[in-house]
Parts: C-alpha cells; structure tokens; sequence
C-alpha cells in the first residue's frame, strides 16, 4: 500500500500512519529500530530496496529524508507499508525550501519510541557524520566511502571525523576477505608473516582499508596500490602475504571465485562472491554498539599504513 501526501506536515503524517495501519492491519510491534536514510532526488530507491530486503531480518520503520534548499518551503509525503515496504513501514520525505532547514525536526516526531535510530548516508556524507543533526540522534551512523562524490582520498577523512559509531560499507564489504585470511594464518605452518602486499581497483576504498587492517593487525610492512582499470575494473584484486617458507596469494578470479595458493599445496578456487548493498546493510543493522575494530583501523591503522604505491 501506498499513500501520498502532497504539501503536509510531520503531524499530519504521523496520524496517516495510524490510520493505515488501522485500515491496512498492519501493525508495528516487532519494529527493532528506525533507520533514517539521508539522501538525494533520483538515488533514493535503490537504498528503499535494500532497506526493505534487510527488513526481513531486521523489521523497522525507515525514513527516507531527501531535502532541497532551492524552491519554495513544501514538505512532501509518501507512506509505503504491506507488500510495498517489504517487512518495514517506510515514509519518504522530500523537503524544499525554508521547510528543508531542519533535519531534526522533519524526523523526530516520526521516530519509534524506545528504539535505536540508525543514520545511513548512501552518497554525500556530512564531513562529520557524528556532529550532523541526523548523526546526532543515532546510535550507528553509515556512509560509504565508495560513493559519491568520488575521490581517492575519501579514506583520510574518515580517521579525523570518526566518532564511535561510525562505520563504513567500505569496510563491511572486507568481511569476507578478512575471514579468509585469518582461517588461512590459523593454519600451520605457523611461520611469520614479513610483509604484505594489497592490489585493488582504482574505485575500490576496501583496498586501502584491507590493507590498514592487515598492518594493524600483523605490525608488518604493508604495501598497497590501486591497479589501472585495464588491469582491474573492481574491488580487492590479490593479497600476497610473505613468509620465509613461501608466500600465501589469495587473488580474486571473477566476481564470485578467488584462488587460494600456498607453498607445499596445490591451489584451489574459493567462494568469494562480492557483497551486495543489502547484505553490507543488514550486517551493520546487526550491531547498535560501536564497532571498536573499525575505528581502530580507521585510524591507527591508517596512520601506520602509509601511502598507496603508484
């Protein structure tokens, strides 16, 4: 179901919501949170997709909030609830003008009660996402380095700005990389690692994270690149770690393989399929506390890394 209100107030949508939900039988017990979801006009649905997937393990109420300072002060409505809201209530907004001022106020009167607020920037953080009116009233707060605006040097901003609870679909995207290659130095022989070497795509911020991660954890040299588009169109390419008994390479093959080879063995292909929003959202909307890790790579990490190789 879903209903429009042209030129309304947070008052009045928060009695249409009632109302749909008396007329529609859908109800809001069993809502976890309130995922408000700041964004800009045209790029809104794909995150209303993945947040109505990730809703099947996490019922919520979402909020999308897309504002405007240009034209005249008007605040527009749209409930979306039942087959159309996946196992969420979502209400965008579109804020233009004077009524477009106030972030805060457009959302808080529409909030869950007694539930955590978590703050997603698919494109165009805040420089400092803690310190924004929306990050202000979350628990968690999300971007995503790997959107716009575009630039290589997105990773050195997130170490100055981070304040706990920030995190980074850059950095979720790792998870299964980093899994990897901690069942692989789980394994023996137990030798050393002496230094480690990161190739990714030019696009792809998960590299220099990768590569932070692994020098914070191992406190070995690490060096890291981004390969040319010609080399590489996307994501982690390959992980070599050096031992004196052999090197370990993990290095992706296409979009869902990578191959796995270590001295004394013979090589064998491993299931590294790429993430997808949906499922980089859900796995943040599985932690309201902080994600100590990240922020420990994000800046420690970051600080002992050091520059990408050209």
């Amino acid at each position: 179901m879903i209903v429009d209100l042209p030129d309304t107030t947070v008052s009045k949508i928060a009695r249409s919501l009632v109302n749909v939900r008396e007329e529609g039988g859908a109800v809001a017990l069993g809502r976890v949170l309130t995922l408000v979801i700041v964004t800009t006009h045209g790029l809104q649905e794909e995150a209303i997709e993945a947040a109505n997937d990730a809703s099947r393990e996490h019922p919520m109420r979402v909020i999308v909030l897309i504002t405007d300072p240009e034209g005249p002060a008007k605040l527009d409505a749209q409930i979306r609830v039942g087959g159309d809201a996946g196992a969420s209530e979502v209400i965008v907004l579109r804020a233009t003008g004077d009524a477009a001022s106030n972030q805060e106020g457009l959302v808080t009167g529409l909030l869950l009660p007694d539930a955590p607020v978590v703050a997603w920037w698919p494109d165009h953080p805040p420089a400092r996402p803690g310190e924004s009116p929306i990050g202000r009233m979350a628990q968690r707060r999300i971007t995503d380095a790997s959107t716009k605006p575009f630039s290589k040097d997105r990773l050195s901003s997130l170490g100055p700005s981070y304040a706990p609870g920030d995190t980074d679909l850059a950095w979720t995207r790792l998870t299964h990389w980093r899994e990897q290659l901690a069942a692989v130095l789980d394994q023996p022989p137990y030798e050393p690692v002496t230094a480690i070497d990161v190739v990714g795509a030019g696009n792809s911020p998960s590299t220099g994270l990768l590569a932070a991660w692994l020098r914070l954890k191992l406190g070995v040299p690490v060096t890291w690149r981004y390969a040319p588009p010609e080399e590489w169109a996307h994501g982690i390419q390959r992980v070599r770690l050096v031992r004196a008994g052999g090197d370990i390479v993990l290095e992706r093959s296409n979009d869902i393989d990578a191959t796995l080879t270590q001295p004394g063995q013979p090589s064998h292909d491993i299931v590294l399929p790429r993430r997808t929003l949906r499922e980089c959202l859900a796995e943040e909307l599985r932690r309201l506390d902080p994600d100590v890790l990240y922020g420990r790579v994000i800046t420690e990490g970051w600080e002992l890394l050091g520059p990408a190789t050209t």
